[in-house]
């Protein structure tokens, strides 16, 4: 008559198995047997594939989760990370005259626009520089400010904004130039 061996005292750290003369070791999920065959030990999830999580992958007794870094919340999946909008949530700290702009995992408070000498505002973004000012003679007639999201991620090259000229002034000539913030020569025009 084949012997229990699970019931009476469970030889096993975690799960007895009973077979014909003998008996097996099995573990929870999130456990491996040791060579020992009767022991148990934790399974580090995280070393198996750095694609667990999208940012950062914790090990855990039997388990793992993944966390986001500050800015972002893990979504339904328990996986991805997604950047929180602190401008649309309205948990920032600009000035009533600033705009919020989001980026991923923060925000920035942007100054409005002021126009400096010869240039006067014209709206909020827009700068002019009026021909009857003799500074204005070798100076561009507007200056328009737009702020823009760029994602990451995208291929590039890429076409990012695309301005045109207008026949508006007749014998006007136009000179299209990145003025600043290309020390890096990312970007490029044609």
């Amino acid at each position: 008559i084949d012997v229990n061996e699970c019931t009476n005292e469970n030889p096993c750290t975690q799960t007895c198995v009973n077979t014909y003369g003998s008996f097996l070791c099995r573990c929870e999920p999130g456990y491996e047997l040791e060579a020992d065959g009767v022991n148990c030990s934790d399974m580090d999830e995280c070393s198996f594939s750095e694609f667990l999580c999208q940012h950062e992958c914790v090990n855990g007794p039997g388990s793992y989760y993944c966390i986001c870094p500050s800015g972002y919340n893990l979504l339904d999946d328990s996986r991805s990370c997604q950047d929180i909008n602190e401008c649309e949530t309205r948990n920032f700290t600009c000035t009533p005259q600033q705009t919020c702009f989001n980026i991923p995992g923060e925000y920035k408070c942007l100054d409005p626009v002021r126009c400096e000498e010869p240039y006067i505002q014209i709206n909020e973004n827009r700068c002019m520089c009026p021909a009857e000012n003799a500074g204005c003679r070798d100076q561009p007639f507007t200056i328009l400010y737009r702020v823009m999201d760029m994602v990451s991620g995208r291929s590039v090259p890429s076409d990012i904004f695309q301005m045109q000229a207008t026949t508006r002034y007749p014998g006007a000539y136009y000179i299209f130039q990145i003025k600043s913030g290309n020390e890096g020569r990312e970007f490029y025009m044609r």
